[in-house]
């Protein structure tokens, strides 16, 4: 995976007016994708498939969750604090990211030629013992 900033943090001069409009007065979803696979009291198992053009709109992340691209693809992202990242990905790029309990708005928009998709396995907190763990 590449990344290259086309937007430092801060700055939303570039940005469409109909971006900003979601992002300050639309409710941002918390789901990591439009479509569940599977869940159990463990883990969520999302599937997002991003044709050409086609954009997932923000989305908040407050959990722990691993991801992996499938075919590879050029993406946009626009994060809640201004940033814009271009994102090249390769087949199989993987990252797990430790969000619980922190508020990270991002969107994620396809700009290239062929779909996208990306299987992202997410990390409920679960209750063992009457003490709270982090499953694996």
């Amino acid at each position: 995976m590449q990344c290259v900033e086309l937007n430092p943090v801060g700055n939303f001069d570039p940005w469409e007016q109909e971006k900003i409009d979601e992002l300050l007065h639309q409710d941002i979803t918390r789901s990591l994708s439009n479509r569940l696979v599977f869940e159990n009291e463990s883990v969520k198992l999302w599937d997002l498939h991003l044709a050409p053009g086609e954009r997932i709109p923000f989305r908040r992340h407050n959990t722990n969750y691993g991801w992996v691209c499938t075919t590879g693809g050029l993406a946009l992202t626009r994060y809640g604090n201004g940033k814009i990242d271009m994102i090249k990905l390769d087949p199989g790029d993987t990252e797990y990211f430790e969000y619980r309990g922190k508020n990270y708005v991002n969107d994620l928009e396809n700009i290239g030629e062929h779909p996208i998709i990306i299987n992202i396995l997410e990390y409920k907190l679960t209750k063992k013992d009457n003490s709270l763990q982090f499953c694996d």
